[in-house]
């Protein structure tokens, strides 16, 4: 959101009545009812998933073209711009429970699930039982009646440490073309924003791989056991989360390369830029907890 006018604008702007909000949360209709059915067996779901995709994409761009053409035409005063930055703010917390969440099963699973499962009240019900992490073994915390294939667990090396020297090189990328827009350097931002967005698809590619490793050489799988759930729904919730960071500078760059933003309204790259450091902070935690510990 750039181009803020004070004086120009009424006290708020409010936007007149709109059907994007009626019109995404049909193609999200679409896409869960196809997801339920999908993993029942139906084969035709995943059109279905496929239009709700196709209807949300539709919108979105939409919605964000409105919003854009607002910013431009000089709608959004200073108190528009605090509203967005409370908005964008109230967000990314919403994202940290979000994974908060996610690191709180991990721990409890860890910490108290695993010791409770192997004392000694338990030793009847699982004799061989193994209260041992990670669960990698046959008779450990995943399988101890060995309905679990055995797996391999991933380590640091080399792929996690390379991308995380990726996501860090990444933020100091943003931070320097967030620095050249300030001094209205527009072209030595859109370099580093442009080396910003290729950092987060080499990370993107990296974690592809790092998954068909996991499958192909490791047998470890969503299904293997406390351990494959949670190393899978971290780590993907994450790349998902870099893609969609990912996708917000990359609009942001080619927003820069059509002349939109000012030194001293820029909150639309602002925001992006907060998001893409939010990504970066929760690798770190995933990387120490998940692949070190």
């Amino acid at each position: 959101m750039s181009a803020v006018t004070e004086g120009a604008t009424p006290y708020y702007f409010v936007p007149a009545p709109s059907r994007h909000p009626a019109s995404l949360a049909f193609g999200m209709l679409l896409i869960i009812f196809g997801a339920s059915q999908w993993i029942n067996g139906s084969q035709w779901a995943s059109w279905v998933v496929l239009a709700g995709f196709a209807v949300w994409i539709f919108v979105m761009q939409g919605w964000f073209r409105d919003a854009i053409s607002e910013s431009e035409g000089g709608r959004y005063n200073k108190r528009v711009d605090v509203s967005f930055r409370w908005s964008m703010s109230w967000f990314i917390f919403s994202e940290v429970m979000f994974f908060g969440a996610f690191f709180g099963a991990l721990y409890w699973a860890r910490l108290h699930s695993l010791p409770n499962l192997g004392s000694i009240e338990n030793a009847l019900l699982w004799p061989d039982f193994k209260a041992v992490w990670p669960s990698s073994g046959a008779g450990y915390t995943g399988s101890p009646a060995g309905i679990v294939d055995p797996f391999a667990t991933m380590g640091p090396w080399p792929i996690p440490t390379i991308n995380t020297a990726i996501l860090l090189t990444s933020g100091v990328t943003v931070t320097i073309a967030h620095h050249a827009l300030i001094a209205n350097h527009r072209a030595r931002a859109i370099v580093f924003m442009w080396l910003t967005v290729l950092l987060g698809i080499t990370f993107l590619g990296f974690q592809a791989y790092e998954y068909m490793h996991a499958y192909s050489e490791l047998n470890l799988k969503l299904s293997s056991g406390v351990y494959g759930s949670t190393f899978f729904m971290l780590t993907g919730f994450h790349g998902f989360h870099v893609f969609v960071g990912m996708l917000m500078l990359l609009f942001i760059t080619i927003r820069i390369m059509k002349g939109h933003f000012t030194p001293d309204r820029h909150f639309g790259f602002e925001g992006a830029a907060w998001y893409w450091h939010f990504v970066d902070v929760v690798w770190l935690g995933l990387y120490i907890v998940v692949y070190w510990l």
